[in-house]
């Protein structure tokens, strides 16, 4: 029996392939290469490239692979884009699963784990949020992510589908291998747009606002490294394929960086004096996104191996450095 993983050509959906490929599974990828890699995707994989919205291509691979579980990744994620083209949004993401969902039903197929966002939350009630606050996205992109997640429950009642929503903010770094790693074009993601300057893609690193109620100024995030994002989605498929029930998971440090932090290692680590420049506040960014990850760690046995700033920007310099254009290096 095989694992399907959607967009599995994409940043956290390779190195999910990766993982899961060390770990001895058997893997599908599909994916419909519009911002996935094929060169990112595993070459023990068996690759599909195909459209989660094409019903027909659905079909047609659960007939052809035995599918045990799913993990879904297949989704347009910039927010800034979901805001301007909203409807994009909706046609991808949740257009996409309800036909991924449809077709899921009518093969038998009943665990899925979904790549979900802390987007959910919209304007944290408190800091690290917990999977009990209210979710009030604050942007498309987060509706579309909450819709699909309650989409899964309504299917779930109805058909008996079984799944796990995980919730996480900045995936960052890159692969111990260095053979895969971050690319987005345009790239909006902190990490890599600050590694743009020592690789000469970028004079200087804008700081939007320093006037936040943090310890520097500073807006805070959480940061985790994409192969420990990997592994809690394996861990939260295997959560399911052992019979647990739906579930929803934050993933998150429960501590934050700094931006002014984040520069400060990016220097340490690359031996570039990276000038920033101080900018005004970007409308609509809260002062700090922290999400308590200890519901993972005690259900699903998630235990992050790469927590430290340091060890996280460090792999995505190897990865930047060899790669200065991504994938088309």
């Amino acid at each position: 029996m095989a694992i399907l993983v959607l967009g599995g050509a994409g940043y956290i959906g390779s190195h999910t392939v990766y993982e899961l490929i060390g770990a001895g599974r058997d893997v599908v990828v599909a994916d419909n290469l519009l911002t996935g890699f094929q060169e990112a995707v595993h070459p023990k994989a068996r690759f599909y490239r195909a459209d989660i919205r094409d019903r027909q291509a659905m079909d047609q691979l659960f007939e052809r692979e035995q599918i045990e579980g799913v993990i879904h990744f297949a989704a347009s994620s910039q927010v800034g884009e979901s805001m301007s083209d909203p409807l994009k949004y909706y046609d991808n993401n949740l257009g996409g699963t309800t036909v991924l969902l449809q077709s899921m039903v009518a093969h038998g197929v009943d665990k899925i784990v979904f790549s979900s966002t802390a987007a959910t939350y919209g304007e944290p009630e408190r800091v690290p949020i917990l999977e009990t606050d209210k979710t009030v996205p604050t942007n498309c992109y987060g509706e579309t992510k909450l819709a699909m997640e309650k989409m899964m429950a309504w299917t779930s009642r109805a058909h008996g589908l079984r799944y796990v929503a995980l919730r996480y903010f900045n995936a960052c770094g890159a692969h111990p291998s260095g053979l895969i790693g971050e690319a987005h074009d345009p790239e909006t993601h902190l990490i890599p747009v600050i590694l743009q300057v020592p690789n000469g893609k970028r004079a200087k690193i804008s700081i939007f606002g320093d006037d936040y109620p943090t310890k520097d100024g500073t807006c805070v995030r959480d940061y985790i490294h994409v192969s420990d994002l990997a592994q809690a989605h394996i861990l939260a498929l295997d959560y399911l394929l052992a019979g647990g029930e739906n579930n929803v998971f934050n993933l998150g440090n429960g501590v934050g960086f700094t931006v002014k932090e984040v520069i400060d290692v990016a220097r340490s680590v690359t031996g570039h004096p990276i000038p920033a420049e101080t900018c005004p506040r970007r409308a609509g960014d809260p002062a700090q996104l922290v999400a308590s990850s200890d519901k993972a760690r005690t259900v699903l046995g998630w235990q992050p191996k790469y927590a430290d700033l340091e060890t996280i920007v460090s792999s995505a310099w190897a990865w930047h450095k060899s790669h200065p254009n991504g994938y088309h290096a």
